[in-house]
């Protein structure tokens, strides 16, 4: 199939989400605007001015994702090139590498990255799946001891293949949940997309708000002090609830859609948790500052980095012809 003939139909079931979606962040919205006139603790008016900065910059992510997928195959597609691409940079920025590595570099972000969006907006899965793993894999060390340089090389290697992995190659996978033939569900893969980045973001969200209230336990409180026990349970359990309730929106019955939002959950707790071993590695708290009140990209895909490979494979291998 052309890749410019696949269409999305934006029929009730799309306004529905995207009228819930507004409802949430406008009672959002209400809750911060009634805080910020009624904290007067120096420590209240800090945390409610970063709740509003938060919900601000989610105004903004909700808009440009919308408008995205309104725009199409090719929106969508372009839209997580410009993620993928600003990820790569600020991981890239986070660990440096020599001046002898930049011609690997230039390769990574000017061809590798945006080929492998073409890849997927052509919808030439046998060699998305494998580029970066397989060609990317192999290329760079190649390029990167053709520049001469052997100091720390596996080190600089390593750096280069696994921002390219984490940024590039998962983060392609959400944009591919458009291409995918389901039976029976034909134009209405937009919807597997708001799925995953929904059960993803809320989980962090709830995982944040239980432990807050309930959090006694630390998970790993060296690399991140915040996550609790009593948030990840509460918080996984919350989606698992939220993705059986979202079943209509989905071709999945209501258990396989609880079993997909868990799968999504504990793999986004999987890649919160290793970003931040990475960060503390660093000695930063978030890679970037581009989104107020939520740090830099990173800080924000870091679930979706590992969610979209496992929830594009585990519905094309189950749900596909």
């Amino acid at each position: 199939m052309n890749p410019l003939d696949l269409e999305f139909r934006i029929g009730a079931e799309e306004l529905l989400l995207a009228q819930g979606v507004l409802a949430l962040l406008l009672v959002a919205s209400l809750i911060g605007f009634v805080l910020s006139r009624t904290v007067k603790s120096e420590a209240g008016k800090k945390t409610v001015q970063n709740m509003n900065q938060r919900i601000a910059a989610w105004w903004a992510m909700v808009a440009v994702f919308f408008g995205a997928v309104a725009a199409g195959w090719t929106g969508t597609n372009v839209l997580f090139l410009l993620i993928s691409f600003l990820a790569l940079r600020e991981f890239m920025t986070l660990t440096p590498t020599r001046p002898s590595d930049h011609g690997a570099l230039l390769w990574v972000f000017f061809v590798i990255t945006p080929l492998q969006y073409f890849l997927v907006w052509s919808r030439w899965y046998g060699l998305f799946s494998v580029f970066i793993p397989v060609w990317a894999f192999l290329a760079i060390p190649t390029r990167l001891a053709i520049a001469g340089e052997p100091e720390r090389f596996l080190e600089r290697a390593a750096k280069v293949q696994w921002g390219l992995m984490v940024s590039v190659f998962c983060v392609s996978h959400a944009p591919a949940l458009l291409l995918l033939e389901i039976p029976g569900y034909e134009g209405q893969t937009p919807k597997l997309l708001f799925f995953l980045i929904a059960i993803a973001q809320l989980s962090d969200v709830f995982q944040y708000v239980f432990g807050k209230l309930f959090g006694k336990h630390k998970i790993a409180p060296v690399l991140s002090p915040n996550k609790t026990v009593e948030g990840f349970v509460g918080g996984v359990a919350t989606v698992t609830l939220l993705g059986a309730l979202l079943s209509p929106f989905t071709p999945f019955p209501k258990p396989i859609a609880a079993l997909l939002a868990l799968a999504i959950a504990l793999m986004g707790f999987a890649g919160g948790l290793v970003m931040s071993a990475i960060k503390r590695d660093r000695g930063v708290k978030d890679y970037g500052n581009l989104i107020a009140g939520h740090g830099g990209i990173l800080d924000r895909i870091d679930s979706i980095c590992f969610a979209a490979p496992v929830f594009f494979h585990l519905v094309r291998y189950f749900y596909t012809p």
